[in-house]
């Protein structure tokens, strides 16, 4: 079959190691279904795989792609969650066998992945292929992030760090639909103006002062905005961190952090029956993804560049 692969890790050249061409057919072991992808979008966690970071250089070569919607063999067209876990009653994102598609096991940029039959939700007709695709990955790890670990409630007012990724632009939409205050950050007047056309309220220059404090931040940045995000809080605030795309180790503030009182909380991915929710929260709201382009699978060293480069607003869809 067809796919796009992580054929070497390369950290300060991540696209030498991408690889479009033939690669073995799923070979799905008891318990587990193939869907046939007919959508998957781009993650930043696909460009630090090819970087090196969380893959074992002896699983490579490895198909890239944390999700996917596509169609199972019995003809239902479905969401792919993609954490693979032995959940056991437990929130599987906290399991000691969990993992992301495209790490322990081939992901979806491919004509045909394998997984779980339970990592399978129903995708409403009302959704496409393209939007459902962006969902599992961006979309439910913002979903958590604001709902789950932040706990926050319509009123409550949300910082969200670096407008124009995929979670950032997923947070300003969920936050948006669920009733509370947002503020958005960046360096890229053109993305605080996409921002505000979103809903943001508050748009202001990376680092620049807020009009007022917020009762949590949305933290994917790191290093560069580690201090403003502290800074922003109210005393007993949450910054609650998904990623650090600009560093991993900030200067921690701890005088602040303890004298303010804040809560710093991890957030990865989230949950199967957070994504069922989330699929809920879009099917009642209307609230749908923003999708910045869509290219076929063979154009994906351009669909990459671009995600390398920053050069996008919302997802970056791959489809057959």
């Amino acid at each position: 079959m067809f796919a796009i692969t992580a054929a070497a890790a390369t950290p300060d050249d991540p696209l030498v190691g991408l690889t479009l061409g033939e690669h073995p057919d799923p070979d799905p072991p008891a318990g587990w279904e193939v869907v046939e992808v007919r959508a998957a979008a781009l993650n930043h966690h696909d460009v630090w795989t090819l970087r090196g970071v969380g893959i074992d250089p002896e699983r490579l070569p490895v198909v890239l792609g944390c999700d996917a919607a596509g169609v199972a063999a019995d003809g239902r067209e479905v969401i792919v969650h993609g954490v693979i876990a032995d959940p056991d009653g437990m929130d599987e994102t906290l399991s000691g066998g969990f993992s992301i598609l495209s790490e322990r096991y081939d992901g979806t940029f491919a004509e045909r992945v394998a997984v779980p039959a339970r990592n399978l939700v129903e995708k409403p007709a009302e959704l496409s292929f393209e939007e459902a695709a962006c969902l599992p990955t961006a979309w439910l790890t913002a979903y958590r992030m604001l709902f789950t670990r932040a706990e926050l409630r319509p009123g409550q007012r949300v910082l969200i760090q670096g407008a124009g990724g995929g979670v950032s632009t997923a947070a300003i939409r969920l936050a948006r639909a669920a009733g509370l205050h947002v503020s958005v950050t960046s360096r890229d007047e053109q993305k605080l103006e996409r921002a505000r056309e979103l809903g943001a309220h508050v748009t202001v220059g990376s680092g620049e002062r807020l009009p007022g404090r917020v009762d949590a931040v949305v933290e994917t940045v790191g290093e560069a905005t580690w201090s403003h995000s502290l800074r922003a809080l109210e005393p007993g605030g949450v910054i609650v961190v998904a990623g650090a795309t600009s560093g991993m180790n900030p200067p921690a503030d701890l005088a602040r952090v303890f004298f303010k009182q804040l809560r710093i909380v991890g957030s990865t991915m989230g949950t199967r029956d957070e994504l069922v929710k989330l699929v809920r929260m879009l099917e009642a709201t209307g609230v749908r993804p923003l999708i910045d382009d869509v290219m076929p699978m063979t154009e994906a060293r351009t669909a990459f560049e671009r995600m390398v480069d920053g050069e996008m607003f919302g997802k970056l869809v791959l489809t057959r």
